[in-house]
């Protein structure tokens, strides 16, 4: 299936999605507010870094000029609720990269656009604000970008396609955030990059981070519950695939080559991260970084040449961010099913911190719900997304990381929508198994972790 509304998702009127809260309380605002002295510095501090000229947002909301004529547009959908894009539910925890604004800046922008979208005074806007870069992280430390520009056809399928880009690092390197930007993101699914070791000469001795304090190897870091199965990728996150339920590979698929942890990636909605002070993920002097690429063709035949910029952390951090996956690869979703549940566990063999939880599902993935059962016997729902919406994927982090003692487990629940009552079902009458198209399905989370007891040391590696 085509992913015809993603990028005009993106990014659209991130911060302005709102209810009516003037109408919802029956009181009117003390003065109607205008745009230069109301609106303009709420869409300032959250709207216009990705509603600017350049970015993948469909409009600029810097002046009146530009903002005016999507008044109705803002009103529709701030009152319909479809936006901000966020979907967590706010009774189950809270996270660093919630996007909803105030009621007050709510109502504000709300009641400016449903009241014939004023203009006021000029002279009453703040300054307007400065971008130095493209990117929406800031001036990167490096990019890193393929090395050749991609052919896409107008039409068809296109196997996943792995660009491997050398980063000629001389040393260890700590990102502390990254951004992938794809080259026409018209034609981007998803994007994972793969950060490949150099090969370890033969006889090397195994790297300190495989030993514990006392010199043996810990414990396994996950263990899968029965039926948790895995894409056969090279990604953590549970058993191969039995042979029975392997996709043989099409006439224009390749293998993956050997790929290494994964480090970050792209999806409609998420492509940028940043890690909270502290705490940064490794990059191994010479890696290099395997792009695995989804192109989805749009009708139009074009190009791509993706690009990935790294800010690095200006020393050693205290903790190293690690990413992994929980998937259920042997998912099976009859025709016709509305609310059909597939689940994912593990069960954690040494302490853990989980950073974020970023959930994947394609066009049937209706919802999701995580609980953490901790060894004393508690159980907590740490993130449900009752509505999830595959044109905007988020990577929820959490506000306060949360603490998974050795031995809890962390259960993954998703449902799927097969019904011709999904109007994104590209075909409600047959079954759907794990595929790497959207009009296959998956069932993945990214895991973004890391190991208390790990101490951090110049030579130490991934745990794999």
């Amino acid at each position: 299936m085509r992913r015809t509304v993603a990028v005009a998702a993106l990014c659209v009127l991130v911060g302005l999605g709102y209810t009516n809260v003037g109408a919802q309380s029956g009181r009117a605002p003390a003065a109607a507010p205008n745009f230069s002295k109301d609106v303009a510095p709420i869409l300032y501090r959250n709207c216009t870094n990705c509603h600017r000229p350049g970015q993948v947002a469909p409009m600029s909301l810097l002046t009146f000029k530009d903002a005016r004529p999507w008044a109705k547009s803002i009103a529709t959908r701030v009152g319909a609720g479809a936006m901000p894009p966020w979907h967590a539910d706010p009774t189950h925890g809270e996270f660093l990269n919630d996007r909803r604004l105030s009621a007050a800046d709510r109502n504000t922008v709300v009641t400016w656009a449903n009241g014939g979208a004023p203009e006021g005074n000029p002279a009453d806007s703040p300054a307007m604000p400065t971008y130095s870069t493209e990117w929406l992280l800031g001036q990167p430390d490096v990019v890193f970008g393929m090395q050749e520009d991609y052919p896409i056809p107008a039409s068809g399928t296109v196997a996943y396609q792995y660009f491997e880009v050398p980063t000629n690092l001389t040393e260890d390197k700590w990102i502390q955030a990254m951004e992938v930007r794809a080259g026409d993101p018209t034609i981007l699914h998803h994007v994972i990059v793969y950060a490949r070791p150099p090969a370890t000469a033969p006889g090397t001795a195994p790297t300190p981070a495989a030993q514990n304090a006392q010199g043996q190897r810990p414990a396994p870091l996950f263990q899968f519950a029965e039926g948790t199965t895995r894409i056969p990728d090279g990604q953590t996150g549970g058993r191969p695939l039995p042979p029975d339920q392997r996709k043989p590979l099409g006439p224009n698929d390749r293998p993956a080559p050997r790929m290494g942890p994964p480090i970050g990636g792209f999806a409609p909605g998420q492509s940028t991260r940043v890690y909270q002070d502290g705490t940064a993920l490794k990059l191994t002097a010479g890696s290099t970084l395997i792009f695995q690429m989804h192109y989805t063709t749009s009708g139009k035949a074009t190009t791509d040449r993706t690009r990935i910029a790294v800010k690095f952390a200006s020393g050693t951090p205290k903790t190293e961010v690690r990413v992994a996956s929980l998937v259920n690869g042997g998912l099976h979703i009859p025709a016709g099913a509305a609310n059909h549940r597939v689940d994912a566990e593990m069960t954690l063999g040494q302490d853990v911190t989980m950073w974020s939880l970023l959930p994947h599902a394609h066009v049937r993935g209706i919802r999701w719900e995580y609980e953490a059962l901790y060894p004393d016997g508690r159980r907590e729902i740490v993130l449900s997304v009752p509505k999830y919406d595959f044109n905007w994927q988020t990577d929820y982090v959490f506000k306060q990381p949360l603490k998974l003692p050795r031995g809890s487990k962390l259960h993954a629940t998703a449902w799927y929508d097969n019904s011709a009552a999904n109007k994104s079902n590209p075909d409600a009458t047959k079954d759907v198994r794990w595929g790497d198209q959207s009009w296959e399905e998956m069932m993945y989370t990214g895991l973004t972790f890391s190991i208390d007891a790990m101490p951090i040391s110049p030579t130490a590696g991934h745990e794999r």
